[in-house]
């Protein structure tokens, strides 16, 4: 009896040291566990293209590595650099159109908006009124929520370094998992085969499925129709074109897409008064829009055989949940729950069929 106590005693003190060694651990690394989350995910996606790289360059490991810490810089430092440097280059001129803000006056609506089908004779009828009172009434309901957004931009425009830190600690982590993948990989099946046994292996091998499926189908859709969008921004002339582009592949990632930034520019267009250019962009804005619905399904099952709805759940899912990082964690976390609970079942449905026969 004594010794039982004893060894339960042992038992429950050994479970508390070790829980409260994985929570230091989790609060010294609290500063990089982003990078680390990040960077995972980026080298686990990304590495067939690292295999293909270093077998066109001698095989040699130190170079792919290099290449693609290379191309991870332009993919995440360059354009941050260059959206800075466009907003700052431009600063006098936002400057002007704010303060041009105070001055404007809404013109006439366009002849086309009424004949827009359900909603065009509505909105006219409101822009109208909007245009007899000048405006004003709009301005006094915005100027509230002035101050506010000035302070937001400004804690936006502040935590812009930290988001450069934290990219160039992702670029460095990734290089550096890069470099020692296949260890790291080995750990981690070892890992799950301990902690559960074959099934363990088979849920790690799973997740990284999972990781590259998201990432063929919300990464390589979102570049995809943000460079198309960028394109046809570019082809009418847009301002800020660029910027525009950022945002777009911002959105789309975040799974709002390309349509809110395209369908603007497009009413941009059609009042500045150039129709022809507008219906152009108009549909190029359609067709931009529509494709994710095409290539998104194509790409997701190009990278794990789970079902389509589970996946997209996840990334809306896990993006509400932990941000910009759920959009990865979170198709992980149910195509985990959604293997183990098949083969649950899939069990408890063996012994029976063994009964029957």
């Amino acid at each position: 009896m004594t010794n039982t106590r004893s060894d339960l005693a042992k038992t429950t003190l050994g479970v508390l040291f070790i829980g409260v060694l994985i929570i230091a651990s989790f609060w010294i690394l609290q500063p990089f566990l982003a990078a680390i989350i990040w960077a995972t995910m980026i080298v686990v996606a990304t590495w067939p293209v690292l295999l293909r790289i270093q077998a066109i360059l001698w095989n040699s490991r130190a170079l792919a590595v290099t290449v693609m810490t290379l191309i991870l810089l332009l993919l995440f430092v360059v354009p941050l650099v260059l959206a800075i440097g466009t907003i700052v280059q431009n600063s006098d001129q936002i400057v002007e159109w704010t303060k041009s803000l105070a001055n404007f006056h809404l013109p006439a609506p366009p002849e086309w908006i009424v004949h827009l089908p359900l909603v065009g004779k509505k909105t006219a009828m409101a822009w109208q009124q909007a245009t007899n009172s000048g405006g004003n009434e709009l301005m006094e309901k915005l100027t509230p929520y002035a101050g506010a957004m000035v302070k937001w931009a400004t804690s936006k425009f502040g935590s812009i370094g930290l988001l450069f830190v934290q990219f160039i600690l992702t670029v460095i982590i990734a290089a550096v998992m890069y470099a020692g993948g296949e260890s790291a990989a080995a750990a981690v099946k070892r890992f799950g085969r301990r902690l559960a046994g074959p099934r363990g292996e088979n849920i790690v091998v799973l997740a990284g499925q999972a990781i590259r499926g998201v990432a063929l189908g919300v990464g390589v859709t979102a570049v995809v129709q943000s460079a198309l969008g960028g394109i046809g921004l570019a082809i009418v002339g847009i301002p800020f074109a660029g910027l525009l582009t950022a945002v777009m592949l911002l959105l789309c990632i975040a799974q709002l897409g390309p349509g809110l930034v395209l369908f603007s520019a497009v009413v941009w267009v059609y009042w500045s008064g150039d129709s022809g250019w507008g219906t152009f962009l108009l549909i190029w804005s359609v067709i931009v829009v529509v494709l994710d619905n095409f290539l998104r399904p194509v790409l997701i099952k190009l990278g794990a055989d789970l079902p389509l709805l589970l996946i997209l759940a996840g990334v809306i899912g896990g993006l509400f949940a932990f941000g910009l990082v759920g959009i990865f964690v979170g198709p992980v976390v149910l195509a985990v729950v959604y293997t183990l609970l098949g083969e649950w079942i899939s069990d408890e449905d063996e012994p029976a069929a063994v009964e029957k026969a």
